[in-house]
């Protein structure tokens, strides 16, 4: 399941989440974020490992950018439907929400992902399963 953000000068496709609130912590906010974004309610001791880690720095404002920590959450096919609500989350630039097949991301060379290896890294996921340890996938 992949999400689109449409800002000015660029749209992408990227994985569901988003920020840590006050008092959370990873897998409280993740699972926060999956509800909000997706309607998935996944308790917090059912989070799936982690296994990818991305720093970007975007120095907008006060806000000079982001870590982010990916994992992999299995789940049954479901029919999106954010907590958030549509309004909201077109509010903060999501466009779209939707499930992709490898195929379809092979199929994408035009297509801008973040983190830009996407397609491949979750090839290599599916292929291999989790990495031993969580690793930094770059921009």
């Amino acid at each position: 399941m992949l999400v689109r953000f449409g800002f000015p000068g660029r749209v992408f496709w990227t994985t569901p989440g988003g920020g840590i609130e006050s008092g959370e912590d990873d897998r409280s906010a993740l699972v926060r974020e999956l509800d909000e974004e997706l309607g998935l309610v996944v308790p917090a001791d059912a989070v799936g490992p982690l296994v990818w880690t991305r720093t970007h720095v975007v120095p907008i404002g006060s806000w000079d950018g982001q870590t982010e920590r990916y994992h992999l959450q299995r789940v049954d096919a479901f029919e999106v439907r954010p907590s958030l609500g549509w309004e909201r989350l077109r509010a903060e630039g999501v466009t779209e929400i939707r499930w992709w097949t490898q195929d379809e991301l092979r199929a994408a060379p035009d297509v801008d992902f973040a983190p830009r290896r996407l397609p491949s890294l979750l090839r290599a996921l599916i292929r291999n399963g989790p990495p031993a340890e969580p690793f930094d996938v770059g921009v």
